[in-house]
């Protein structure tokens, strides 16, 4: 059979070629440099040419070469996060806040993901990832701590912030005080007469977990009350209602501080189901105050963080760099329904 002649091949290729900024300059009728300052918003551009340029830009398809501008001043304009879990909620808000900080400075964001399946969790391999990226910051978000975390070492010429309430010797860390948070909650369960308070936690693996169940025991300790072993749930409503049905039958229990706001819902209605009424009979307090919008009159009192605040902190940190320093936001009380008086 007949080969197909050069010049059809020839066609097809041209069909599917980008449009390069000289293509932009033929159609449009002007220079390639008028194209330059056009594509990089620059001035001694008249409001016509201007238009016929971004016209002549629309028609063709053609996407500025954003590298070649990056050997040009040294920037991508583009930061990258590394996370280990991207559906928990208040990973969710942070990241709608790097997003938020990131399209005010007309800069891109790049993500990648790290799975279990990737065991062990190492900081360096995340660093090493995104540092193979245009980016010109990273931000590691470390709800699991890595084991080489004591030994890491940032990337040179690689602004890099790391999302955890662990401090470290050569990098910047920011997080919601998740130890804090219980300070705030036994203060005021503490306050309201409860002595009894049971502590449902995440998995123990989770360093927000672990930091808020210290906060718990710390202020039972302090005031000289012995901390029952806490129950473990992985964060979803379901296992707080296993965690709730097994502290029903606790009848001295006259508390319960849960590590998020969905187990706490969980809690709340295994007790209802028993028989016990909230908060009449048992307190109940979540953190996150992820709820609001999702369950309707939602009573839960919790701790609201503003992950959103979180994310423009990491953002500016990972982008402008700044002293090595442990920043931790603290949260906010918020007062609802599912709280009284001991009695």
């Amino acid at each position: 059979m007949a080969r197909t002649s050069g010049s059809g091949a020839k066609d097809s290729r041209e069909t599917h070629r980008t449009a390069s900024m000289a293509d932009v300059a033929r159609e449009a009728g002007v220079s390639q440099q008028t194209v330059s300052r056009v594509v990089n918003g620059q001035p001694n551009v008249s409001d016509l040419t201007r238009k016929r340029v971004n016209d002549a830009i629309a028609r063709l398809g053609f996407r500025p070469n954003y590298a070649g501008r990056t050997l040009r001043d040294g920037h991508y304009r583009t930061v990258g996060i590394c996370t280990f879990d991207m559906t928990q909620v208040g990973n969710l808000s942070t990241f709608e806040g790097v997003v938020m900080a990131a399209r005010e400075k007309g800069y891109a964001v790049t993500m990648i993901g790290m799975g279990p399946e990737m065991a062990p969790y190492s900081v360096s391999y995340a660093t090493r990832r995104l540092g193979e990226l245009p980016v010109d910051g990273a931000i590691i978000n470390l709800n699991i701590l890595p084991e080489d975390f004591e030994e890491y070492t940032p990337l040179a010429g690689l602004n890099t912030v790391l999302v955890t309430m662990y401090a470290h010797p050569r990098c910047t860390t920011v997080d919601s005080d998740q130890y804090g948070c219980s300070l705030l909650v036994m203060n005021y369960l503490r306050a309201l007469g409860h002595e009894q308070i049971r502590y449902i936690g995440g998995p123990s693996y989770h360093s927000h977990s672990a930091f808020r169940e210290a906060g718990w025991k710390d202020e039972l300790e302090k005031a000289g009350i012995e901390a029952r072993e806490p129950l473990r749930g992985d964060w979803t409503a379901d296992s707080g209602y296993f965690a709730g049905a097994k502290l029903a039958r606790d009848h001295e229990m006259t508390a319960i501080y849960a590590a998020n706001d969905q187990m706490a819902l969980g809690a709340i209605t295994a007790l209802r189901d028993a028989g016990i009424r909230v908060p009449e009979d048992v307190s109940v307090v979540g953190v996150d105050d992820s709820l609001e919008g999702m369950v309707p009159h939602n009573g839960l009192t919790t701790i609201r963080f503003d992950q959103r605040e979180r994310g423009r902190i990491l953002f500016n940190r990972a982008i402008n760099g700044g002293p090595i320093e442990a920043i931790r936001i603290p949260g906010e009380l918020v007062k609802r329904a599912t709280v009284t008086t001991r009695r």
